[in-house]
């Protein structure tokens, strides 16, 4: 009895030992020096649990994000890549396992001219075979490793395309918003332009001012009036683009309000650079793309040993088909070894290719992560220079209405020539537009900002919870998807918080 334990308990432990070797590298997260903090960071109040587009506090820019993130094309073709990478993945699991089959066979013969008596004759057999690998060197765990790290990073590149579209929807949506509002300028600047034109004509068939204040006040008025299909045009176009942002055709958007009348954001969430790292999917989805790539080394590796597999075979076999359940069950068993043995250099040659592939994946991360330091920098003085551009530019279209309207009074009472009301004017109506682009560039800025910096934030519980979710979709197994990167809240729309059982 013992020594039947000892066999068994050999035996357990040479199966363990296979399978807990594998050639190749194992996975080390690449180290980032990352900076102690952003160049412009400001010390300001974090959104903490909000999709950050609700900041705008605008119903409407809601809806059109909610149905972007449901019918976008580029959407269903990330999520369709996640279910090709899924399926990659269960092909890869299902080597761990053997193959079983069967197979039959059915030959009868009649060759009268080679035997004595003129009979049927024959082969008639069936079976089910079974083909196991023993993955001694460990190429099926490193092609899974490979498999698994791949349906990873294509799920984050789905929440990077989401951000991306998320933001491209915002920036649409206040460019629709501020062309409506400079078309609104341009109409009521060419009202009062086209009144005054009314009134100047008037008083030129009097004989009070010459032709050419009636050309000049012809020339503001056509100034104003050329500007309205211009911007008709570019709010069409705009609508346009949200559509196709929203898997639609070509047509009107609603959008109840103009822009000035949108409040800006008071809050400016930056928190520390290690949190960048954590937040950002593209720069998660990249690091999933080199541990990918690093599993890759291994498969080929395993391909300079031998392949140890075994196969088994049992079934009924007979020369005649009557007598093929009678003549008893067969059965036979084989074990192979087949490697490689001299092949010129081509199995090396593998391994440095799938090398080579890591240190690209590594430099393509180590990029991402440069390139989004970059990005969030730039958004934070592009943020803090624009608003204080906007306060300059609102002190200045205000001056320039109060002297346009001062030069009216003064030209209606002859003191000044109709050249001061033109240039006036002329002051007023570029810094209204101006202060409507200014105004809507720092929305795009924020946009900008949030995007960078990945988006807004969840709590402890909510990010667990969002985490088993996340492993029972892709159907993986259990924290193969790390905690600290489920940050963003706008980036699992498509995922629910499990119930509790």
């Amino acid at each position: 009895m013992t020594h039947k334990l000892i066999k068994y308990g050999l035996f357990v432990t040479l199966i363990l030992a296979i399978y807990s070797c594998a050639v190749g590298p194992n996975y080390t997260p690449p180290k980032v020096n990352e900076p102690v903090d952003f160049r412009f960071n400001v010390q300001q109040d974090t959104v903490i649990n909000l999709n950050w587009w609700e900041l705008f506090k605008d119903p409407v820019l809601d809806s059109l994000i909610t149905a972007t993130l449901e019918n976008n094309r580029d959407v269903l073709i990330a999520s369709s890549r996640i279910e090709q990478a899924r399926a990659v993945l269960g092909v890869s699991k299902a080597d761990f396992g053997p193959a079983i089959g069967y197979s039959g066979n059915l030959t009868p013969t009649n060759y009268p001219q080679y035997v004595t008596v003129d009979e049927v004759t024959g082969n008639y057999s069936f079976q089910t075979f079974l083909n196991w690998e023993i993955d001694v060197w460990g190429r099926i765990r490193r092609s899974n490793e490979s498999a698994r790290a791949n349906l990873l990073s294509l799920a984050y590149a789905k929440r990077a395309t989401q951000l991306s579209l998320i933001s491209e929807v915002a920036s649409s949506y206040y460019d629709l918003l501020d062309y409506r509002t400079r078309l609104v300028i341009a109409q009521n600047t060419f009202k009062v332009r086209d009144s005054a034109l009314t009134i100047i004509k008037l008083r030129y068939e009097k004989g009070i001012i010459p032709l050419l204040d009636v050309n000049q006040a012809e020339v503001q008025s056509a100034t104003a009036e050329v500007a309205i299909p211009l911007y008709q045009r570019q709010i069409a176009r705009t609508e346009h683009r949200l559509k196709l942002l929203l898997g639609n055709y070509p047509g009107p958007v609603p959008s109840p309000a103009t822009l000035i009348e949108k409040k800006l954001p008071d809050s400016l969430p930056a928190g520390l650079p290690s949190d960048l790292l954590l937040r950002r999917p593209d720069i998660i989805a990249s690091q999933y793309d080199y541990w990918s790539q690093h599993a890759k080394i291994g498969v080929a590796e395993a391909l300079r040993f031998p392949t140890i597999s075994l196969t088994g075979v049992l079934g009924y076999g007979s020369p005649e088909l009557s007598n093929i359940i009678s003549n008893g069950l067969g059965w036979g068993v084989q074990g192979s070894l087949v490697g490689p043995l001299f092949e010129w250099g081509k199995n090396k040659r593998r391994v440095d290719i799938e090398r080579e592939g890591a240190k690209q994946a590594l430099f393509a991360y180590e990029n991402t992560v440069l390139n989004a330091f970059r990005e969030v920098d730039d958004a934070l003085i592009t943020v803090q220079t624009l608003k204080e551009e906007l306060k300059i530019k609102e002190f200045r279209y205000k001056a320039a209405e109060s002297a346009s309207y001062l030069s009216s009074l003064r030209y209606d009472k002859g003191v000044t020539s109709y050249l001061e009301v033109i240039e006036n004017q002329r002051q007023t109506f570029a810094a209204k537009l101006e202060y409507s682009q200014t105004y809507k560039e720092v929305f795009l800025a924020y946009i900008t900002l949030y995007k960078a910096l990945g988006g807004g934030w969840i709590s402890e519980s909510e990010r667990e919870a969002y985490a088993k979710a996340y492993e029972e979709q892709l159907n993986i197994e259990d924290n193969s998807v790390r905690r600290d990167t489920l940050i963003y809240k706008g980036q699992l729309t498509d995922l629910k918080t499990p119930n509790k059982k």
